[in-house]
């Protein structure tokens, strides 16, 4: 298969990195981190989750609506290996240990990673059956500025510690059984979503009125003509 310019080996199962968030909005860091994040566990792909919701968040007053996100997050993958899907939005999962479940039933052909930024991990041992999640895939942690400190101090780190793995082996995940952490060396962005609404607190009325083309996911990757739009 052919993507960004590149041939990807052919393998029995592909494999895909999976980052989810609310990309209110995309930016910079998210696209950086993710191509990082595909060389340093040699990734197929990386399927941007676009959360209709954050449970954690509730209504955030500076939340902007969910095509807004979506469109920024679209905007930001362009022309390179990154899918970006409204999955959430369109089966109705509210939470990540029922989308991954969901994931791995749908797409039993693709092996699964799911990419925690740094600064999320003090906050993991919240989400709904976090230990579930853990058992379902191995989770990659990606560094964020100002978060190292406080990630190894983790309340989740406690339960999680006993199944770090070397930064050495990221490459053999999918050789790993869950539970499985891997905590990433990899460059740091500082560019955050709060800053960018901080500063354009209207930025997504820019993309009003936009048309959304959605990718399927778990089909081969185009970079030469749209992507077909998912049923909805």
């Amino acid at each position: 298969m052919r993507c960004g310019g590149r041939v990807l080996a052919v393998r029995a199962m592909a494999r895909i990195g999976l980052l989810g968030g609310s990309f209110n909005p995309a930016h910079k860091a998210h696209r950086r981190i993710s191509l990082a994040a595909m060389q340093a566990l040699g990734l197929d792909e990386v399927w941007w989750l676009v959360s209709p919701g954050n449970p954690l968040k509730g209504a955030a007053k500076d939340m902007a609506p969910f095509e807004a996100r979506l469109f920024s997050a679209q905007q930001q993958a362009r022309r390179s290996p990154i899918r970006v899907s409204n999955f959430e939005q369109r089966e109705g999962t509210r939470f990540t240990v029922d989308t991954v479940r969901l994931l791995k039933r749908r797409y039993p052909k693709q092996q699964f990673i799911w990419l925690l930024g740094s600064d999320t991990l003090p906050n993991f041992h919240k989400w709904r059956d976090w230990r579930g999640l853990s058992r379902e895939v191995p989770i990659a942690v990606i560094p964020r500025p100002g978060y190292d400190s406080t990630a190894h101090a983790a309340r989740a780190m406690g339960w999680l510690r006993r199944f770090v793995r070397p930064s050495s082996q990221a490459r053999n995940w999918t050789e790993w059984s869950a539970p499985a952490i891997l905590l990433l060396r990899l460059p740091r962005d500082p560019t955050s979503a709060t800053a960018i609404r901080a500063h354009l607190p209207n930025w997504h009325r820019r993309t009003q009125n936009r048309v959304l083309r959605v990718p399927r996911l778990g089909q081969p990757l185009s970079t030469r003509r749209p992507l077909d739009r998912t049923s909805r």
